[in-house]
């Protein structure tokens, strides 16, 4: 049996699969997987201050390297359907292009990988996938803890896939073989409120503030590294709740975001981060750091064989080879990293998060075609 990646992206875009309600879309693929021999886990995880996720994890294969796909089919809310030219969970088709949410982020790039595992022998290796429907938001349930199940499973892998979109403008133009981590943080000033009459019965916490903002955001992190550019701090609000003119405000709150390179860690960045808020005079002001959510770790696979097949196959398909990225936001990829090398390879992605979300048709057939390449070479290589 063959699966068509086209028909599979449709039937999965159907599924209004908006994070977390997983909407029909990995019961089907766990059917699909079914049917071309895989044995297929539906594993649900809760707690830890977020809602409860099902995520999917599949077999084949017993024997010799083990590769990993991976993948999200959670997407994002349509927004106004007025911006949409269709209904965003109805496919359509139009020039050479499928419309519809979550068609680029990332229905896509499971579509292919399932179908490409669909023309690959049973007995060639052990394939195995890890799909979760928490990519988009919290990502709490979703793929750390599936990759943790794994490993206490023991399903490991030599190697690992993720289908999201890295292509920059044509197919297979770019891989990512890092991701810059991600670090949020608040800083909070307090005072003494009064009137503005009289500074002297008071003490404005915003003037400690505003050189706390100029001690971040003035302070070089770093230069970059060879696969990485330098790491950089964005303050993001700065803000005391005060809507009166005459009265000075008992506190303030400064919040700022850190992407980062592989130099630092999340440890490190809060220490740097105090030590830049210690240097600033409190003048009577009480200062407090704390994070904002679970930072990011940023990683970097190392170069290897098995990225050199990767580009071969690319190359096989596309007649380019992809240059090396680690640009972007963030991804699952992330938490894959703690386990084994990684690679994010996927379609082009412009329109992801988009009204009239969409790809080029022939673009999902190249990617089917270069996961098909990629593996065939990677089992191959055991035997060479």
């Amino acid at each position: 049996m063959t699966i068509d990646p086209q028909n599979l992206l449709e039937r999965l875009i159907v599924c209004p699969s908006v994070t977390p309600e997983a909407a029909g879309a990995l019961e089907l693929l766990g059917k699909e997987l079914e049917a071309i021999g895989f044995a297929v886990t539906h594993l649900r995880f809760d707690g830890d201050g977020s809602y409860p996720v099902d995520n999917l994890f599949a077999s084949r294969g017993t024997g010799g390297r083990k590769l990993l796909f991976a993948g999200h089919t959670d997407v994002v809310p349509p927004g106004d359907l007025k911006q949409w030219t269709s209904d965003p969970f109805v496919p359509r088709i139009e020039g050479g292009k499928l419309f519809g949410r979550g068609a680029a982020d990332m229905k896509s790039g499971v579509a292919a990988f399932v179908a490409a595992c669909s023309s690959i022998p049973a007995e060639a290796g052990t394939i195995q996938l890890a799909i979760t429907n928490d990519e988009e938001a919290d990502a709490i349930n979703g793929t750390e803890k599936l990759v943790r199940w794994m490993a206490e499973n023991g399903h490991g892998f030599d190697f690992a896939l993720v289908g999201e979109p890295s292509s920059a403008e044509v197919l297979g133009d770019s891989i990512k073989i890092g991701r810059r981590g991600s670090f949020s943080g608040v800083v909070r000033v307090r005072g003494v409120q009064g009137h503005v009459a009289y500074p002297h019965k008071a003490n404005n916490p915003l003037p400690v503030l505003a050189a706390i903002l100029t001690a971040l955001s003035t302070s070089k992190l770093d230069d970059g590294t060879e696969h990485f550019p330098a790491s950089n701090l964005e303050v993001t609000t700065v803000d005391t709740g005060n809507p009166t003119s005459n009265v000075i405000p008992g506190a303030g709150v400064l919040k700022f975001n850190i992407r980062y390179n592989d130099t630092w860690t999340p440890e490190t960045l809060a220490e740097w981060v105090r030590g830049r808020i210690a240097s600033v005079e409190a003048h009577g002001t009480e200062v407090t750091f704390e994070l904002a959510g679970v930072p990011s770790r940023a990683f970097l696979s190392p170069l290897s064989e098995d990225i050199d097949t990767l580009v071969d196959a690319i190359e096989d398909v596309t007649g380019r080879r992809p240059e090396f990225s680690t640009g972007g936001g963030t991804s699952d990829a992330r938490f894959i990293a703690q386990y084994g090398p990684v690679v994010e390879c996927g379609l082009v992605g412009p329109s992801m998060h988009k009204a009239d979300e969409h790809i080029a048709i022939t673009d999902l057939v190249g990617l089917t075609a270069i996961y098909e390449s990629f593996m065939e070479k990677f089992f191959a290589g055991e035997d060479a």
